[in-house]
């Protein structure tokens, strides 16, 4: 694994008129096919700028959401990491979009994706949204505010916090905790079992999801205090199924606990359509 550092900015401004980028980056504005659908509102006008980065694998990322945006960060096969970031702005005025979404500052230093920007007036507004492919064996620290979170086929070391926004957790594994507070949880396993020591993962205002292989081992604990709980498949349990469950699937092992105070739970077979 590479040990490089690796060290970029890059800003949008108006006395350039292009991307500047620092010594060590490797980035290039990214096709606009990312920012269609980004039109504006009835009061407000959208500007979007995107672009995209290639760097050295450090094996743990960061990735700061910022006030506004979202983060997936899915595993490939690559010993690299890619990453394209959405740069967007609101404004009464097109021409104010644009001012502030060229002022949007975002950078990479030792693993760490962020954002900063200018300040924001009245009903105006900016965020970025990223996109980052990281190797399969990857650690992973992801925190946004208004935003959603999704993690896709990583294993490792893994903590996410959201605040309003709901997060998706497929095919990971290893040491996975992370809360959000108003949004959904989704998690679908894979494989036959878990690998790697469980997770543990929790919202306060939102549903729980949770689909599971057939044949797939591991300890389940899931529930809610203020919701419904069904099962979509026979678990053995002891005592009466109320809100919440505890079960052995398959020969047992680590265990995958995904919670919520205020929201069903549906735990169903992997492929099966989502109640």
């Amino acid at each position: 694994m590479s040990t490089r550092r690796w060290v970029g900015v890059l800003a949008v401004t108006a006395m350039t008129g292009g991307w500047a980028v620092g010594a060590d980056a490797q980035w290039t504005p990214a096709g606009t096919g990312w920012c269609e659908g980004q039109g504006s509102g009835r009061d407000s006008e959208r500007h979007c700028l995107a672009l995209e980065g290639e760097f050295a694998d450090l094996g743990r990322i960061v990735v700061d959401g910022g006030v506004n945006g979202g983060v997936r960060v899915e595993g490939w096969n690559g010993d690299r990491v890619e990453v394209r970031a959405k740069v967007w702005a609101n404004a009464r005025s097109a021409e104010r979009a644009q001012e502030l979404a060229e002022a949007v500052r975002v950078e990479t230093r030792d693993g760490r994706l962020s954002a900063d920007g200018p300040e924001a007036g009245r009903r105006e507004s900016w965020g970025v949204s990223w996109e980052v492919r990281v190797p399969h064996a990857t650690d992973l620290e992801v925190e946004t505010h208004n935003g959603g979170i999704s993690v896709v086929d990583v294993s490792g070391r893994i903590d996410f916090r959201a605040l309003n926004g709901g997060v998706h957790l497929t095919g990971v594994g290893g040491d996975v905790s992370g809360r959000t507070t108003n949004g959904g949880l989704h998690v679908e396993l894979d494989g036959s079992g878990w690998v790697g020591e469980g997770m543990d993962v929790e919202t306060v205002n939102g549903g729980v999801t949770i689909l599971v292989p057939a044949d797939y081992s591991a300890r389940l604990q899931t529930g809610t205090r203020n919701g419904g709980l069904d099962i979509d498949f026979p678990v053995m349990v002891q005592g009466r199924i109320g809100r919440s469950l505890t079960t052995t699937l398959g020969e047992g092992g680590a265990t995958v606990r995904a919670v919520t105070t205020n929201g069903g739970v549906y735990v169903g077979r992997t492929g099966n359509t989502v109640r």
